[in-house]
């Protein structure tokens, strides 16, 4: 819709059209095709609440942990606090809880890259449910170590609509003063081969 037509709505039309857009955009963001990598993860009876699923707080720990998998297995950061040239603090999260998973379950947690900065990386993140099968997704060593990509026929296993979908920021800052520094090229190479277009 053109800027100027939009202007011309009432407050309430242009609520709904942008409201309709949002949705449009957040079902996007539950499509396998939205994302670069895809890791396994293995639910653990602790992760699950009261009400037999995980608790909400839980699924943080999932995208922290598929984030830094692919940082340090694709590219190289360096986890030692004494030997790493810089730190990544999380300075933003935000996560959306459509469908709930439960131990003993193994989703896939899903990323993409959609800005790389100076010192700042903004992701974008998923959780997909394993298919409603008698038998568990079949996931080994090398699916844990390595994750895989899209396009990887294991990703078959799961459902097409992601149960989650969130974002985080990242900030890389020098260890020994805090302060942002700028990200070197091979560490930015290895986050711009996730960055994915967010329309489909």
């Amino acid at each position: 819709m053109a800027s100027w037509v939009f202007r011309l709505l009432p407050k309430n039309i242009r609520f709904l059209a942008t409201s309709s857009e949002n949705q449009r955009a957040e079902g996007c963001l539950r499509h396998h095709e939205a994302y670069g990598y895809f890791l396994p993860i293995q639910t653990r009876w602790q992760d699950n609440d009261q009400y037999g699923h995980v608790n909400n707080a839980v699924y943080y720990s999932y995208f922290d942990t598929i984030i830094n998998h692919y940082l340090i297995r694709y590219c190289g950061l360096k986890t030692g606090l004494l030997t790493s040239p810089m730190v990544g603090f999380m300075v933003t999260n935000q996560c959306t809880f459509h469908t709930p998973v439960g131990f003993p379950q193994v989703p896939v947690a899903a990323l993409a890259v959609e800005k790389v900065g100076h010192s700042s990386v903004h992701y974008r993140l998923a959780l997909f449910p394993p298919k409603p099968t008698k038998e568990p997704p079949s996931v080994d060593h090398h699916d844990l170590s390595d994750g895989f990509f899209f396009g990887h026929p294991k990703l078959g296993q799961y459902d097409a609509l992601a149960c989650t979908t969130g974002s985080s920021v990242h900030v890389f800052v020098n260890p020994a003063t805090s302060k942002p520094m700028g990200l070197p090229e091979d560490f930015r190479r290895g986050l711009l081969r996730l960055m994915r277009p967010v329309s489909m």
